[in-house]
């Protein structure tokens, strides 16, 4: 890498007073200047040199980019609550509210750096602090790319070790990040800079085929400037025109990204063409293409729909002499500025205007309406996983390259293969849940068409409906996939809700049933202390089971009340005193206390499991039936019921059951559900699967074999959290 040139207060003033003269102004910038060096003062950087070149290095990139006087004071003073004593306090005392706000949202962002390198949530939680902070107040941000482009130009300082983190960490996070808001200059220069650091020998590589390439490149440049010169004289249309050169790090992406050879990027041969008014390059354009033949999908108008971080111009393909292929980027002055430093150039710093720094947020977050994504990204983002959140971030925002509109002209930035879905979910989440139907240039189309750049997208919506399922097959940006999601496990815990209150109804129902009073026993406090034998979590969670049959309310009371009902009839009560200590288990793993020897069989309409709360009915001539105490047959059975018990230490046993589990239709739906069987190490005897065409819902039925009530219940509450399944109960 090249030697990078060492500001100075010097060249800071010099840039300042390129567009700053007021003495109250250059006397800010001074004060803080003098103020860093007095507190930084024998503090060194790695290199050996004083601290305060690199805050007089943050200084200058500031100035370059024209910020405003407060920014530039903020950027000398930028660590100075972080590595001296001074307090936010002390700072706002010394100069400004302002200027100390900015300095400590500053220091925020790079306390990031103490937490565990090797920590996989990192790079996320970086994301998610740095974009809080843009949506705050943009200048946090331009302060920490300038910290950050100065470091990454001294890291030849730092350990190899430190060297690859710190450049992966900006090529991750503050790269895409200049890119986002335009600032062109900074973020080639960061890519540049990374792609030294992270693979020396193919950085020099390209570099060198590009350097093998330069004296024929510059020659058929030069050859097509005078010609196109020539063109555009003639026409007495005013210009100036340049070659202009990749940055190493865009070739190289490019070459992985499309898996082409050095030879094969079009775009090595470039031409930029800077012009007054946007007419003026319309015409340039046509004159152009009148000329030299158009390559054909190669034309882009970013003039009249601009890119989401405000990059204007046109861009075509043309073939010029001896068949070489040409990139012309035609723009206006302004253009060019706003594509060299971004919203640093569209809202740099006019002297003698009244600034208002919430006035100038307010306008930024306007133009860039991504920008309040990224707060509502933040906001809405705060219960989920950080690599859920930077997969968010990385698919909606830094992939985003298609740009539709509005019927009224606002354009709105997609990833490849975006859907009008995913625009109504862009434009509101209440939008995207009530969209019924798509309009894309004036043409009704399926809702999962494909967008391009420049469709005039347009959503119908209709109240009290709600999204499908199906949407999630195809939508693209992981927004949307959230919105959906969510609305549906809203839904799922409303309906479990709903079924809580039936469990709830069945539980006291049953206490009365039973003599009980239901206000004594179904006390909270009392309740809660029976989730842990069921491992659930909440009472809601106990009713719901209750009410899905897969726990019985008899098994609640007895733990409740301590107390077994025995019903009996008179000769078997007389059976068991003959015969009271003696019993013989039977195959099905139950025993009738004091019988020596019945016959006893598990019922197949409710099919128990070792654990179930269980109760013997005795048939005629087929011995004592075992029935789940909550089998709905037993409402016709109460005069020859008897009371049984499981054997104890029946681990090795198998026990069949049948499950129905309710869900939403979907592809892979039964193979999730498989593996789940199989993960809990359950046997699968029988599966079948029924579609509901009208509802869209899929009717699996299960029979398993298991160890006890407890490997069920845990089988089933698992099945629950599989996407899609509504509800899972016992057959």
């Amino acid at each position: 890498m090249k030697g990078v040139q060492n500001y100075t207060y010097d060249d800071v003033l010099a840039e300042v007073k390129t567009y700053i003269s007021k003495e109250e102004n250059l006397a800010l910038i001074r004060k803080a200047s003098d103020y860093a060096l007095k507190h930084h003062e024998g503090q060194f950087r790695k290199s050996g040199e004083p601290y305060y070149s690199h805050l007089a290095n943050v200084a200058y990139i500031l100035a370059s980019l024209h910020v405003g006087p407060s920014t530039i004071a903020a950027g000398f003073l930028h660590d100075v609550i972080e590595d001296t004593e001074i307090t936010k306090e002390e700072l706002a005392k010394e100069f400004t509210p302002e200027i100390a706000e900015l300095v400590e949202s500053v220091t925020k962002i790079g306390a990031l750096k103490l937490q565990q390198k090797d920590d996989p949530e990192y790079q996320a939680k970086n994301h998610r602090k740095l974009f809080i902070a843009m949506a705050k107040d943009i200048r946090v941000i331009l302060i920490k790319l300038a910290d950050r482009l100065h470091n990454m130009r001294t890291l030849e300082f730092q350990s190899e070790e430190s060297q690859r983190r710190i450049a992966q960490e900006t090529l991750d996070v503050y790269a895409p990040i200049a890119h986002r808001l335009g600032i062109s200059a900074i973020k080639n220069e960061l890519e540049d800079l990374c792609f030294f650091y992270l693979d020396r020998e193919e950085y020099y590589r390209i570099a060198h085929l590009v350097e093998t390439k330069k004296a024929e490149r510059d020659r058929y440049v030069q050859q097509m400037i005078v010609d196109i010169s020539k063109l555009l004289t003639e026409e007495g249309i005013p210009f100036r025109i340049f070659g202009r050169s990749k940055h190493l790090y865009s070739i190289y992406h490019k070459m992985q990204e499309r898996h082409k050879r050095f030879d094969e990027i079009l775009d090595l041969l470039a031409i930029r063409i800077i012009t007054e008014t946007e007419l003026n390059c319309y015409e340039i354009l046509g004159y152009i293409h009148a000329t030299y033949k158009p390559i054909p999908g190669r034309l882009k108008d970013y003039i009249a729909v601009p890119k989401t971080n405000m990059y204007q111009s046109l861009h075509t393909t043309i073939i010029g002499d001896e068949g070489k292929i040409f990139e012309v980027q035609i723009r206006t002055e302004e253009m060019d500025s706003i594509a060299e430093r971004g919203i640093a150039a569209h809202w740099h710093y006019k002297e003698g205007s009244r600034y208002e720094a919430k006035k100038e947020q307010k306008e930024i977050e306007e133009k860039l309406s991504w920008l309040r994504d990224f707060a509502e990204y933040s906001d809405e983002s705060e219960q989920d996983s950080d690599s859920q959140y930077m997969e968010t971030l990385q698919k909606d925002v830094f992939e985003a390259n298609v740009y539709v509109m509005t019927p009224k002209g606002k354009v709105v930035d997609l990833p490849n293969g975006a859907t009008p879905i995913d625009f109504a979910y862009r434009i509101h989440t209440d939008v995207g849940h009530t969209t019924v139907g798509a309009i894309v240039n004036d043409a009704m189309v399926p809702l999962n068409t494909e967008l391009h750049t420049g469709d005039v997208v347009e959503v119908r919506t209709m109240k009290g409906t709600g999204p499908s399922e199906d949407w999630l097959k195809f939508v693209k940006t992981n927004h949307a996939k959230n919105k959906i999601k969510a609305y549906f496990a809203k839904k799922e815990n409303e309906g479990k809700s709903e079924k809580a209150q039936i469990g709830e109804k069945i539980l006291a129902d049953e206490l009365k049933k039973r003599g009980f009073e239901p206000s004594e026993y179904m006390e909270k406090k009392r309740l809660e202390g029976l989730l842990g034998e069921y491992t659930l979590k909440s009472l809601i969670d106990l009713y719901y089971a209750i009410a899905v049959k897969s726990i019985s309310p008899a098994s609640v009371i007895e733990k409740l009340t301590n107390h077994r009902r025995i019903v009996t009839d008179s000769d078997l009560v007389d059976m068991i005193n003959r015969d009271a200590k003696r019993r013989v288990p039977s195959k099905s793993g139950v025993y009738v206390p004091g019988i020596s020897s019945m016959k006893i069989s598990l019922a197949q309409c409710c099919m128990p499991v070792h654990g179930d709360d269980i109760v013997g009915y005795i048939t005629k001539g087929e011995g004592v039936k075992v029935h789940r105490r909550d089998c709905r047959n037993l409402a016709q059975l109460q005069q020859r019921l008897i009371d049984v018990e499981w054997e104890e230490n029946l681990d090795q046993k198998l026990y069949d059951a049948s499950l129905v589990v309710l869900s939403h239709d979907r592809n892979f739906l039964l193979t999730d559900i498989v593996t789940v069987v199989s993960q809990n190490k359950v046997t699968m005897l029988q599966v079948s699967a029924n579609l509901n065409q009208e509802t869209l819902t899929t009717t699996i039925k299960l029979k398993v074999q298991v160890h006890n009530a407890e490997h069920l219940r845990t089988l089933m509450a698992n099945i629950r959290k599989v996407d899609s399944v509504l509800s899972v109960e016992r057959e």
